[in-house]
C-alpha cells in the first residue's frame, strides 16, 4: 500500500533540510545524531527530525555577495578577468552571416553563448570587439547589441546570496539603461518543501542529496541510486533509476534517460534534472497519470554527466564549458562532451582545435564521460533493458530540438512523430509558466528560414557550432531511442547561463509537465513503432494543424528578424 501523500511531504521537507545542515559546517553539528538503524524505522524517524525547531535553518552564517569568492581565490582572479567582458548578440539573417561569423570565431577562438536561426551570441573581451568588428561584414557590423554589458557582476550574481539574483540583474540593467531581452516575470512565492532548489548546489550537495533520496524510497521500491561510470578526475557519475515495483521484477521495463550538465557553466541544466527527479518522487502518492508512468516504465536522471568540469565552476571558472581531461595541447584542457560521442562524429566540419569550447576530440570517445555514459547505455542494452526516450537537457534559448544535430539535408525515418512531440512538449511546457518554447532540428543553428541570393547551397554550409558527435543523435541512431531531444531551458538572453536561482522552480515545473505528457504519450504507443511504420497515422484535420502551427512559428521568426533589424 502507498502511504499517504501528506506523510511523503514531510519526508522530503525532512531531506531537504537534513540537505542544508550537511552542507553547513558550523550549524550542522547543532543537529542530534540519528542512529543508522533508525533510517527506516518509519515515521517514527522521521517524526523526530520534523519535531526539530526550523530555526536552525535559518541561522546559516548571512551571505554576502561576495563571501562564497571571498573565500575561493581562483574564483576572484577569474572574476577580474570577467570585469573586461561583455557578451554581444548579433542578429543572423542570412548562411553568409553565418558563415562570416563562423570565420571569426574559429579565428579568434570566441566563445559561443547561444545560437539560433534569428540570433548568435559570443562572449569577448572589450578591447577585441573593434578587430572583430574588422573582420565581419558591413552588414553584421552595424546589427548587434550588448546582452550583457558587465559580465562579472552577473557572473558574481549567480553564487549563494541573500540578495534575489534577478533583482541584482534588474539593477545592473538599470544602471547601464539595458533593456531585458525577454521580459521574464518575478517567481512565485516558494515553500520550505522545496528549500532544496531555493538555490544552486554544489556538487558535494547534490551527491548527499541523491544518497538521501536513495536510503529513503529503496524501501518502498521506488528509488535506486546507480553509478554510471567514473569521470576523468575519478569522480562518480550518479544516477537516480526511478520506478514503482511491479510483480515480475526480474523482467526490465522500457526507460527514458534524461541528462544534464554536459556543459558544467549551464547549472540550470542540472538542476531541472534533480527536480523533475523529485517531482515525480513526491507526486507518486498524488498523481495517478505519475503513478502509471513509472509502473511502466523506469526512469534514469543523470543530473552532472560532467562532474569535473561543474566542480571546476564552483572552485574557479563559473563560465567553464567543457570537461577537464588532458588534451593534445598542455594550456587547453577539456572536451566538449557534446561533439564527442560515436554517431557521425566528424559529419561536419570537425573542430580540431584544443582551445576551442566546441573540440570534441581527436577521435570517437575520447572525452571519458562521454565514453562512460555509452558503455554504461550499452551494457544496459545487453541485459534487456530497451530505452524509449531520451531528453539532454541545456541552456539556453526556450527550444526544443529533435534530430538530427549533425545534418539538415538527411532525416530521421519518424521525423513527423518527432516533430508532433516536439511540439507538443513546447506546449507543455508554455503551459505550466506562460514562457514560450519552439522547436526545430538540432542541425539548424543560424540559419535564417528564409533564402537569399547570397546563401551557401545547404551541403555546403558553414555552421556556426559543428553538430557531428552529439549525445542526442548517439543515443537517437545507437540506442534506438525512437524519442530523442534536446531541450534547451530558459531562457533567450536577459542572464544567458547566468539565470537567477529564483528560476529554477519555474523551469523545473515545465520540464516536469513535459515529462508528464512524453510519458503519457508512450503509454499510448508504447513506443515501439517499428521503423518500417514510423509515421503516425493521423486525420487530415490534424495534419493541417501542424502544418499551420509550423508556419505560424515561421512567420513569427520573420517578424521578429523584421523587428530587430528596425530597431538598429
Amino acid at each position: 500500500m502507498m502511504r499517504s501523500g501528506s506523510f511523503l511531504r514531510q519526508s522530503f521537507l525532512s531531506v531537504f533540510l537534513l540537505v542544508l545542515a550537511i552542507s553547513l559546517p558550523s550549524d550542522a553539528s547543532s543537529l542530534p545524531r540519528v542512529a543508522p538503524s533508525q533510517i527506516h524505522n518509519g515515521r517514527s524517524y522521521f517524526s523526530r527530525l520534523l519535531d526539530l525547531p526550523l530555526g536552525w535553518a535559518s541561522k546559516r552564517p548571512k551571505k554576502g555577495l561576495n563571501q562564497w569568492l571571498d573565500t575561493h581565490q581562483k574564483l576572484l582572479e577569474n572574476l577580474q578577468r570577467y570585469e573586461n567582458e561583455v557578451v554581444i548578440r548579433f542578429n543572423v539573417s542570412t548562411n553568409a552571416h553565418e558563415a562570416a561569423l563562423r570565420k571569426a570565431i574559429d579565428q579568434m577562438l570566441l566563445d559561443v553563448w547561444d545560437f539560433t536561426d534569428n540570433y548568435t551570441d559570443i562572449r569577448i573581451e572589450s578591447r577585441r570587439i573593434r578587430p572583430l568588428m574588422g573582420i565581419l561584414p558591413p552588414s553584421l557590423q552595424h546589427n548587434h547589441t550588448i546582452l550583457i554589458p558587465d559580465l562579472a557582476r552577473a557572473v558574481a550574481a549567480t553564487y549563494p546570496s541573500d540578495t534575489p539574483a534577478h533583482l541584482f540583474a534588474q539593477s545592473l540593467s538599470k544602471d547601464r539603461g539595458i533593456t531585458p531581452a525577454n521580459n521574464i516575470p518575478s517567481p512565485k512565492k516558494r515553500g520550505v518543501d522545496d528549500i532544496f532548489f531555493h538555490d544552486y548546489q554544489p556538487l558535494s550537495v547534490i551527491y548527499t542529496w541523491m544518497k538521501l533520496l536513495d536510503s529513503m524510497f529503496r524501501g518502498r521500491g521506488l528509488v535506486r541510486m546507480i553509478s554510471i561510470g567514473k569521470s576523468y578526475e575519478g569522480r562518480d557519475i550518479p544516477a537516480l533509476r526511478v520506478g514503482a515495483p511491479t510483480s515480475e521484477a526480474s523482467i526490465h521495463k522500457d526507460t527514458i534517460l534524461i541528462t544534464g550538465g554536459i556543459h558544467s557553466r549551464e547549472w540550470i541544466s542540472i538542476s531541472t534534472v534533480n527536480y523533475v527527479a523529485w517531482s515525480f518522487i513526491r507526486s507518486i502518492d498524488d498523481d495517478p497519470m505519475i503513478v502509471k508512468i513509472l509502473e511502466h516504465f523506469d526512469i534514469v536522471f543523470i543530473p552532472v554527466l560532467n562532474p569535473d568540469g561543474y566542480e571546476y565552476t564552483w572552485e574557479v571558472d563559473r563560465l567553464w564549458r567543457k570537461s577537464r581531461q588532458r588534451t593534445k595541447m598542455q594550456y587547453c584542457p577539456g572536451f566538449d562532451l557534446d561533439h564527442a560521442f560515436g554517431y557521425r562524429w566528424d559529419a561536419v566540419q570537425h573542430q580540431s582545435e584544443p582551445c576551442s569550447e566546441s573540440y570534441g576530440g581527436d577521435q570517437p570517445f575520447q572525452a571519458v564521460e562521454a565514453a562512460q555514459l555509452a558503455n554504461w547505455a550499452k551494457n544496459e542494452t545487453e541485459n534487456g533493458v530497451k530505452f524509449v526516450a531520451f531528453l539532454d537537457l541545456h541552456s539556453y534559448s526556450q527550444q526544443v530540438l529533435y534530430p538530427y544535430a549533425y545534418s539538415c539535408v538527411i532525416h530521421p525515418p519518424n521525423i513527423e512523430n518527432l516533430k508532433e512531440v516536439a511540439m507538443n512538449l513546447a506546449k507543455h511546457m508554455r503551459l505550466s509558466n506562460g514562457e514560450v518554447y519552439t522547436t526545430t532540428s538540432a542541425c539548424e543553428g543560424a540559419v535564417a528560414s528564409e533564402p537569399s541570393a547570397d546563401d551557401i547551397p545547404d551541403t555546403q554550409r558553414v555552421r556556426v557550432e559543428a553538430g557531428g558527435g552529439s549525445a542526442m543523435d548517439y543515443v537517437f541512431h545507437e540506442l534506438g531511442a525512437r524519442y530523442s531531444y534536446q531541450i534547451k531551458l530558459r531562457d533567450t538572453g536577459s542572464y544567458g547561463f547566468l539565470l537567477p536561482s529564483e528560476y529554477i522552480i519555474p523551469t523545473g515545473e515545465e520540464v516536469h509537465q513535459a515529462m508528464k505528457y512524453l510519458g503519457d504519450y508512450l503509454l499510448g504507443n508504447n513506443g515501439h513503432e517499428s521503423w518500417s511504420n514510423t509515421v503516425l497515422e493521423v486525420d487530415q484535420s490534424k495534419q493541417t494543424d501542424l502544418i499551420a502551427e509550423e508556419e505560424d512559428g515561421m512567420e513569427l521568426r520573420r517578424r521578429r528578424r523584421r523587428r530587430c533589424i528596425d530597431c538598429i
